[in-house]
């Protein structure tokens, strides 16, 4: 994964500059004294629907680093539930703290009040740093959550599934690099083993491939690397591999000017957020290199689609077969940007936003 701090801010923007970039419609501050809770919910847009969006935990290095990452989740949620086919809008939320340290039930549900208090215009999620537990502890405060256990009526842990529309956007991809997209035998590089990279793990090596994994927790590469033969590398030296896909499935931002001429493979296809530092100028050098990506809020969205079905009463099939239809979608979206002769991003985006745009003729917000 990359730090945080590597991240590059603006400076010289305003909370009101920022929001206005990406048409972001609300931002709210959440600040409790009693039980240390600082959080950020950012709400993009709700044109098709709420916002929804998961809850992210992290230490973050500032609160300028806490807001770029909510407005860049809140608007990636935003495409990633247009381009699904979902009636829902794009929101996403921050806590700010070390999840192992700071995290505490007090904590949890006064955030869930914060969430309450919204009054429906933002439903939230796991993210990294939360788990379905810590949803229950929200659940006490609000019903505007989901991703519960399955004993409380929902899906459960959103990983596996978020994995299996990994899988699929990436056999997609390797159909159009490869002329198949049977990955067996493939070089695979997989950054980041938690909750979603190991279920990918676990499929892709059905598939027989070639591993390699990092992390930044050791037990976690020591867990995995014994399960599936897969061969640890280190943070840095996984960029230079030669592989024939790379798979970010940490945070985001490892597609960037300091890693991008690294980069030996032939498809990139993983379940991070925000995988482009800059989706412009990253998104254009990969199609100048020859590099088939696969827009990450497209191929990781099988976990939203698994919460989005806990509204309607929780169908496990359901939510597998909707998400096995980012094959397709993937496939569609690459055919699109060969043919307009655009990035794959942006045409993903030019997706996204068409929905958005025909839905916005029928209705305005939420």
């Amino acid at each position: 994964m990359v730090e945080v701090k590597d991240v590059e801010l603006s400076k010289d923007k305003s909370v009101f500059s920022q929001l206005a970039e990406h048409n972001h419609e609300k931002v709210v501050f959440c600040h409790d004294h009693d039980t240390g809770l600082k959080a950020i919910i950012g709400i993009h847009n709700t044109v098709l629907g709420p916002a929804i969006g998961g809850t992210r935990m992290w230490a973050y290095a500032s609160e300028a680093e806490a807001l770029d990452d909510v407005l860049r989740l809140s608007r990636w949620m935003t495409y990633k539930a247009a381009i699904s086919g979902l009636n829902m809008g794009g929101g996403s939320a921050v806590i700010i703290g070390d999840a192992k340290e700071a995290k505490t039930e007090a904590l949890l549900r006064k955030f869930g009040r914060f969430v309450k208090n919204l009054n429906g215009a933002f439903i939230t999620a796991e993210d990294i740093g939360m788990t379905a537990k810590d949803m229950e502890y929200i659940r006490m405060e609000t019903q505007h959550v989901t991703g519960l256990p399955e004993a409380m009526g929902g899906g459960g842990d959103p990983s596996p599934v978020a994995a299996y529309g990994t899988y699929m956007g990436m056999k997609a991809a390797a159909k159009k690099a490869f002329g198949s997209d049977s990955l067996q035998g493939k070089k695979i590089a997989v950054q980041g083993v938690g909750n979603v990279g190991a279920y990918l793990i676990e499929l892709l090596a059905k598939e027989n491939v070639q591993l390699f994994i990092t992390d930044i927790y050791e037990d976690r590469l020591r867990e995995v690397s014994s399960k599936y033969g897969a061969r640890v590398v280190g943070m840095n030296e996984i960029y230079g591999l030669e592989v024939d896909i790379y798979a970010p499935c940490g945070l985001g931002g490892t597609i960037n000017d300091k890693t991008i001429d690294r980069l030996k493979c032939k498809v990139i296809a993983g379940s991070a957020n925000n995988q482009l530092r800059d989706e412009t100028v990253h998104g254009a050098a990969l199609e100048a290199r020859g590099i088939v990506y696969a827009p990450d809020f497209l191929i990781n969205a099988g976990g939203l689609i698994n919460v989005c079905s806990e509204l309607d009463g929780y169908n496990r099939e359901s939510a597998y077969a909707q998400t096995e239809r980012i094959y397709k979608y993937t496939l569609d979206i690459l055919d699109l940007a060969e043919r307009e002769g655009i990035h794959t991003q942006l045409a993903a985006i030019k997706m996204a936003e068409k929905r958005i745009n025909n839905i916005s003729k029928v209705r305005s917000t939420y």
